[in-house]
């Protein structure tokens, strides 16, 4: 998967922005809450994953546990470029789902999300 793709991917979720936190880390946020973040060079990508999808990555070695992260069921890819786009792209897509359903009702109405 390319930056491009990552970023288009993940901005077109409804009410997601890009914020850039600990100096050049590019972190994609719905309501103000982090769903994905990656280094300035897209190399990597931690996302927030299900309970499900946190033991199928990482037990199989798809994925590590994310550094300060791994408690709230984060993972890590190291590779971003020998990813499938699309499967990627579908777990941005869980990651925003997650954080997103976990707004107040009334945020998630004035973003746009069901």
């Amino acid at each position: 998967m390319t930056k491009e793709e990552l970023h288009a991917a993940a901005m077109a979720l409804p009410g997601t922005t890009l914020d850039l936190k600990w100096g050049d880390d590019h972190c994609y946020c719905v309501g103000g809450k982090m769903f994905a973040a990656t280094d300035g060079a897209y190399t990597n990508l931690s996302f927030k994953a299900s309970d499900i999808a946190f033991e199928a990555l990482t037990t199989t070695g798809r994925a590590e546990p994310a550094k300060y992260l791994a408690r709230a069921k984060w993972v890590s890819l190291n590779d971003l470029r020998s990813q499938d786009p699309a499967e990627v792209a579908e777990w941005v897509k869980s990651a925003h789902g997650i954080v997103a359903s976990k707004l107040p009702k009334k945020q998630r109405a004035e973003l746009g999300i069901a």
